[in-house]
């Protein structure tokens, strides 16, 4: 299984994403530079990290979107590659229109980094099969711009097709207000695309998949990928 981590001018979790996939999994893995023009079709995975691509200019993931790589990325979504989008790398997916919606800046008008439950909505999915039902992980978030937005016509579509893989919550999978940290629509945490092969969420599993650290719940996302990578399943 070979696995690409891509690399923009300000990217800071590419080392951590790069970590988790090679020494922990054990899997190839390399860097993608965001100025080559390199064919990704030999990668079944690729990582676009958390960070601030650009310097997050304009606004976050904007900037992004028209670096060479990503030309290359589409191409290999949409040639039903496996896409990986964290934090940053979220951001940069709906920029690129690989996602529905935008990020936009917390409610609280704040930075916020600290780690919260999230509910997992869907595992009948390439990214969520390792997970129970309606089981709460336990994820760090560090984010600005991070509350998800989409209209109604564009929530319904997305409940409709099930592509909500994650939603913040309470310790119990409580879905309220309560436990929403940034005001994101129905307390989306992370989205799927229809085709099921490119996945964004804020939150960071990468922070939290290290067996050096007692809270492993971000490996279930890893494994989730891996899993139905190396069986074949398709997205």
């Amino acid at each position: 299984m070979n696995c690409g981590v891509v690399v923009f001018p300000g990217s800071n979790c590419d080392h951590d994403c790069f970590h988790i996939l090679k020494h922990v999994f054990k899997l190839h893995t390399e860097w993608i530079w965001h100025k080559g023009d390199m064919d990704l079709s030999r990668f079944d995975l690729v990582v676009l990290p958390g960070g601030y691509s650009y310097g997050d200019y304009l606004r976050p993931g904007a900037i992004a979107q028209f670096s060479t790589v990503m030309k290359e990325v589409v191409r290999f979504a949409e040639s039903g590659g496996r896409v990986l989008g964290i934090c940053n790398g979220f951001q940069v997916l709906v920029e690129a229109k690989l996602l529905p919606g935008a990020l936009i800046q917390n409610n609280t008008q704040k930075f916020i980094c600290k780690t919260v439950p999230v509910r997992v909505e869907n595992t009948s999915t390439s990214f969520t099969g390792e997970c129970a039902d309606e089981s709460v992980l336990n994820i760090p978030i560090a984010h600005h711009q991070g509350s998800y937005f989409i209209d109604p016509d564009g929530l319904s579509q997305l409940e409709e097709n099930r592509q909500v893989l994650f939603r913040y919550c309470g310790p119990a999978g409580e879905v309220t207000d309560e436990f929403n940290p940034n005001g994101s629509v129905g307390n989306i945490a992370g989205i799927i695309n229809k085709g099921g092969n490119v996945m964004g969420l804020m939150p960071h599993p990468e922070r939290c998949a290290d067996p050096a650290w007692s809270n492993l719940d971000g490996q279930l996302i890893f494994k989730s990928i891996i899993n139905s990578l190396q069986s074949g399943v398709s997205a």
